[in-house]
């Protein structure tokens, strides 16, 4: 049996973690669903960080974009601001694809990408997008299980997911699902759909300014 004292000097808690590493509380969270934070959970649903973990990134962090925290009002969307959108897209030429057409969109988006769930999540952590756009089958962390992380994440439950992939419904299936409630649209890439998608999201943001701007 491992003394406690032994695990309090080997694990730390995740907002220890954050408050050490200069992070968000929801960035740790993040950077443990993606594997950058090693933690396991007590009987009590207790997360304990590895503090072996913590000090790697600390020594080596993965980039300095990476750990930079952002300043507060980066990391909530101003009210009025563009509409915000995050690929997640493995093959650069579709990345570039995304960031031409969707440059060419009305509401002039702000585009950001990512090449897997990993870094994703990184990047979600840092600043949130309004929407993200995620193939699922991607080499590092797959768009599966990026999409679950997020699902168990309550403070993003309003940002909108879509997801675009060349699996078929049967091979989707076979990798457990998608979580519900996430429009699964297929290859090729159906610009006009997510366009729809999009300004949907850009309308409810508008009211939302609107509503803010009249108290």
């Amino acid at each position: 049996m491992i003394h406690s004292a032994a695990v309090q000097k080997t694990f730390c808690t995740t907002r220890e973690a954050a408050s050490i590493l200069g992070i968000s509380l929801r960035t740790a969270q993040l950077w443990v669903e993606s594997g950058l934070l090693e933690a396991w959970k007590t009987e009590g649903g207790h997360r304990r960080i590895s503090r072996q973990s913590i000090e790697k990134l600390l020594v080596s962090p993965p980039n300095r974009q990476t750990m930079a925290e952002p300043e507060p009002a980066a990391m909530t969307r101003p009210a009025g601001s563009r509409l915000s959108i995050l690929v997640v897209e493995d093959e650069a030429a579709l990345r570039r694809v995304y960031e031409l057409t969707l440059a060419r969109w009305p509401m002039q988006p702000r585009v950001s990408t990512a090449g897997d769930g990993y870094e994703a999540l990184l990047r979600i952590g840092l600043a949130r997008p309004d929407m993200v756009i995620s193939d699922l089958r991607m080499p590092g962390m797959d768009g599966f299980r990026m999409l679950q992380a997020l699902k168990e994440q309550p403070e993003l439950a309003d940002m909108t997911l879509v997801v675009v992939t060349g699996l078929h419904p049967e091979e989707i299936a076979d990798q457990g699902g998608v979580p519900e409630g996430i429009p699964v649209l297929p290859k090729p890439i159906p610009f006009q759909r997510l366009l729809t998608i999009a300004e949907e999201v850009h309308q409810r943001l508008l009211s939302r300014s609107s509503t803010t701007r009249q108290r």
